[in-house]
Order: structure tokens, then sequence, then C-alpha cells
């Protein structure tokens, strides 16, 4: 087993009236899958913690790649093979199938705008 300090910040909000906080413990880690096991871990824990994690990686791509203004069906597309552990790169996405995936996705109300949008561009040329 092997210690590790986790540390925690609670930042000042004076707003709200919060003052900064921060603490620290010492616990301890396995170092490997089966040292994990042998302390009583099962594999359900192992595997629902790191799908856990994994989960909030994939949020926080999306949150990222909306603040930078890529397109949902853009986002989707480029993570639709993510796997554990493995960085994300850009993919190549057909412009196309993902306005066309964009429009499968919006209201009722947002599929006349982008199909007045799409007439409107049509008469200009």
């Amino acid at each position: 087993m092997k210690k590790v300090t986790v540390n925690a910040v609670v930042p000042e909000n004076k707003e709200k009236g919060v003052k900064g906080m921060q603490a620290a413990v010492v616990v301890n880690f396995p170092e490997s899958i089966e040292e994990a096991k042998k302390v009583g871990y099962t594999d359900e824990v192992i595997l629902s913690n790191a799908l856990a994690n994994w989960k909030v990686t994939i949020q926080n791509n999306i949150r990222s790649a909306l603040k930078r203004g890529e397109a949902p069906a853009a986002i989707a597309a480029r993570l639709a093979g993510a796997k554990m552990g493995v960085a994300q790169t850009g993919a190549k996405v057909d412009p196309v199938q993902a306005y066309l995936a964009q429009f499968a996705a919006a209201t009722p109300e947002d599929q006349k705008k982008m199909l007045a949008e799409l007439q409107a561009r049509a008469a200009k040329k």
C-alpha cells in the first residue's frame, strides 16, 4: 500500500459568505489491482469507481468543447469511440452529417429556424 495525501480546497466566496478552507488526509492506496483485491476491493467496486471517474472525464471533455464553440454533433462524433485511459484526439467530422445530427436533435422550433436559414442561404446563390 502507498500512503497518499489527498487535499481539498473550498475557495473563498465573499458574495455567498463562504470562507476559504482546506484540509488534507493521508490514506492508503493500493498500488495494483492484485493488492486492491487482497485488501477487499471487489471487481465490481473497482469497475464502478473507474467508470464513475471516466464519466467525469468525458463530461469535462464535453464542457471544454462546448466552451470552445464546438457543435454538439461534432462533440458526439469525436467522443463516440472514446476509450478509458486513451487520450482523445480530434476526429474528422463530416459537416453534412454533423448538421443533420444537429437538426435531428433540435426542437421543432429550432428545426424551422434551421430550414429558414438554409433557404435564405440557397436564395443568395
